[in-house]
């Protein structure tokens, strides 16, 4: 069975720049490393890459511990690595950024992804393997958004054999599937506690960083578990558009007959 979510129902009333400007800049990072030989690659990872070894102990690096925790944050693993956190900050994270403002989201994203760097390096102060990807930073924005949009429906994608259908399911149910994963989560070379971390922070943070007016604990704005049939339109949310269209073409049609 395969579950992702790939959108909500959540329309924001302003352009989440912040995100575009974050999402084109670990694109262009992976792009970069993806056109290095694997040994450069490497040696990239552990230069800029958070090592817990070097920033809590004596080993050396090549450049300050101190900046590898945002550094580190701009990298990642793999092409898998990269789509998931990138589909989940398109999803998610313009409306957490819609809620606060541009200059105070990019402090909220940098703020969580270092809470979450320091939680997983301080359960391994000795470890000598790199920690890279935005996985904190964006479960910050996963904690902010349960936080403010609990009951908002995630159109989520499944897969089972031949089966695909898309489902609405409200965010409470999709991000709590989320954190417990991490809790049990046994896969080697991932920083669960880092996700745990961030998402705790964003859950917390988004108090003092959203507007005054913006409310917590919001209602959905759609039925829940309603299905649809697989489609572009579950990415675009064409359908507002559509209904937008039809609404202004009514309003002249009216106008005319006026």
């Amino acid at each position: 069975m395969f579950f992702f979510p790939i959108s909500d129902d959540n329309q924001s009333r302003t352009k989440p720049v912040i995100c575009y400007i974050l999402i084109f800049i670990c694109s262009f990072i992976f792009l970069w490393q993806s056109t290095l030989p694997s040994s450069l690659n490497q040696d990239a990872i552990y230069n800029f890459g958070l090592v817990p070894a070097a920033l809590f102990g004596e080993k050396s690096s090549f450049i300050h511990p101190y900046l590898t925790i945002f550094s580190s944050m701009f990298m990642h693993g793999g092409w898998m690595h990269l789509l998931g956190n990138m589909v989940f900050l398109w999803i998610f994270g313009d409306n957490i950024e819609d809620s606060m403002g541009h200059t105070k989201f990019l402090s909220f994203y940098l703020i969580c992804g270092v809470i979450a760097a320091l939680m997983q390096a301080t359960i391994d102060p000795n470890s000598t393997i790199p920690m890279i990807g935005a996985s904190g930073a964006i479960a910050g924005i996963l904690g902010a958004y349960l936080i403010l949009h609990p009951k908002a429906n995630v159109n989520v994608l499944f897969w089972i054999i031949i089966f695909i259908t898309v489902i609405k399911v409200p965010a409470f149910i999709v991000l709590s599937i989320w954190i417990v994963s991490q809790f049990f989560g046994s896969a080697s070379g991932v920083a669960y506690f880092a996700h745990i971390g961030g998402f705790i922070a964003g859950a917390l943070l988004i108090y003092f960083f959203k507007y005054p007016n913006i409310q917590l604990f919001q209602q959905g704005n759609s039925i829940s578990f309603e299905s649809n049939s697989f489609g572009m339109d579950n990415f675009f949310n064409k359908k507002k558009e559509r209904d937008f269209l039809q609404e202004f073409i009514d309003t002249a049609n009216k106008k005319d007959k006026n």
